[in-house]
């Protein structure tokens, strides 16, 4: 876990900076991957404010408090936080039990040429995969899919049991093809 503290418009203290690194660094055992936190603490007037971003495979969540002392701005952000996690472990727990119960696995098939049966130029398929499309929804496939190195996922989409595939694209984001 990669834990950066910035303060701003107030002195660098190093119990305050190890504070909110064992604070943030308590999240690890709900997220799964590697997870980059940024912890911004700053004064302004009498408010003491706490901002953390945090980034752990395709999720992204912020929280931001405001006290008049910044350990208690951590504690608060931090409870936010660990509220937001757990939050979005359950629903993964929920699709994923919807899923296991809505939908059953498609397998499909793409067709194979071999490389010498290839006499004219025109583009065909030259290699094909056996690959079981499983059910879920957009959201895990993109996370499925940034913890693999493939680029792209073949899936079965829970909301509307259609075959989509999400892709890699060139910019780092994810493209998601869906039928009509």
């Amino acid at each position: 876990m990669q834990i950066q503290v910035t303060f701003r418009h107030v002195e660098p203290s190093e119990a305050v900076k190890e504070y909110a690194r064992d604070k943030v660094s308590k999240i690890q055992k709900y997220l799964d991957g590697p997870i980059e936190a940024n912890v911004t603490l700053g004064v302004e007037k009498h408010r003491h404010e706490a901002d953390v971003n945090i980034v752990a495979g395709g999720l992204k969540i912020h929280g931001r408090e405001t006290t008049g002392d910044l350990f208690s701005a951590i504690d608060l952000v931090m409870d936010k936080l660990d509220k937001q996690v757990k939050r979005y472990r359950e629903k993964l727990k929920d699709v994923n039990r919807r899923n296991r119960d809505k939908a059953s696995e498609q397998p499909f098939t793409v067709g194979v040429l071999e490389a010498e049966s290839l006499v004219d130029e025109t583009p065909r398929v030259i290699m094909s995969k056996r690959l079981t499309a499983k059910p879920m929804d957009a959201d895990e496939a993109a996370m499925q899919l940034d913890l693999s190195e493939e680029n792209f996922l073949v899936f079965t989409n829970a909301r509307t049991g259609a075959l989509n595939v999400i892709y890699r694209r060139a910019d780092g984001n994810f493209g998601l093809i869906e039928p009509q």
